[in-house]
């Protein structure tokens, strides 16, 4: 499986954009955030279109699949394509018929548009709010306040994107030791924790060796997502929502906030 991680055109679609404004009186030069509409296209069927940051697409659509049940591992992604237009980014991709079958099935009842920071995007029915996770761990996972304090420390840094617009989110995978070892940036925070299992998956990481911690709010799609993926502890720098404690608890995951008070864990 192989792909370009964005597009080429960057006079139309890029990660960040450089534009004039003014600060009290005075012109500036001012970084911001790009966000583009990303059509996710499988085996011909349009299945969603996304507003996300255009870099990294093709662990975005890797990480999507996966944390969607689309697909159950990478290998059922046989091709991915990313084709440009003025309105956007096509993203075509071949899964196995089986699981084209099934999406299919999932498809026809309904129609799904994604945004970037929803609670809800398109689902079928609320039943599916309420579909049991998998439990990711016999035992909840343990976290030493030292390791996550180094790890937030060592992300500011590493969040490329964040450094110059300052407004986007990270999610990263830290090992038990408190290394960052992978770190992806997007507008919303739900793609940004799609790329990074994206990454983690198509170089064989396993998630349930550490710990994800995110820039953003947990809130209990950030928390499915994870438990989907396998991760046995999530870490968020903003606070979680009751919705979010009480789905982690089904997974058997620890959530976890960090903030100036120190970790707090659910």
């Amino acid at each position: 499986m192989s792909a370009p991680d964005g597009p080429k055109n960057a006079a139309l679609w890029q990660a960040d954009l450089t534009v004039t404004g003014y600060q009290d009186g005075a012109t500036v030069q001012w970084h911001v955030p790009e966000e583009a509409p990303v059509a996710l296209i499988y085996n011909g069927l349009t299945f969603a279109v996304m507003l996300a940051s255009p870099a990294d697409l093709t662990d975005f659509i890797t990480g999507f699949s996966l944390t969607e049940g689309i697909v159950d591992a990478p290998g059922d992604i046989s091709k991915i394509e990313i084709g440009e237009r003025r309105q956007g980014i096509d993203i075509y991709i071949t899964i196995t018929p089986r699981c084209f079958e099934r999406l299919s099935l999932r498809q026809n009842r309904r129609s799904m548009e994604g945004r970037t920071s929803c609670g809800l995007c398109g689902i079928d029915s609320a039943e599916r709010l309420f579909e049991s996770l998998p439990r990711v761990a016999a035992h909840k996972k343990a976290l030493d306040s030292r390791v996550v304090a180094k790890a937030a420390t060592a992300l500011t840094g590493m969040q490329p994107l964040k450094q110059i617009n300052k407004s986007v989110h990270g999610a990263a995978y830290v090992s038990d030791e408190g290394v960052v070892i992978l770190v992806r940036e997007d507008v919303g925070r739900h793609n940004a924790l799609d790329k990074l299992i994206g990454a983690m998956a198509r170089e064989g990481v396993s998630v349930a060796d550490g710990f994800v911690l995110m820039t953003s709010r947990a809130s209990f799609e950030i928390v499915e997502k994870a438990a989907r993926s396998g991760a046995r502890a999530l870490v968020a720098l903003s606070a979680p929502t009751g919705f979010a404690i009480r789905r982690a608890a089904e997974a058997n995951m620890t959530l976890a906030n960090f903030s100036r008070d120190g970790l707090t864990v659910f």
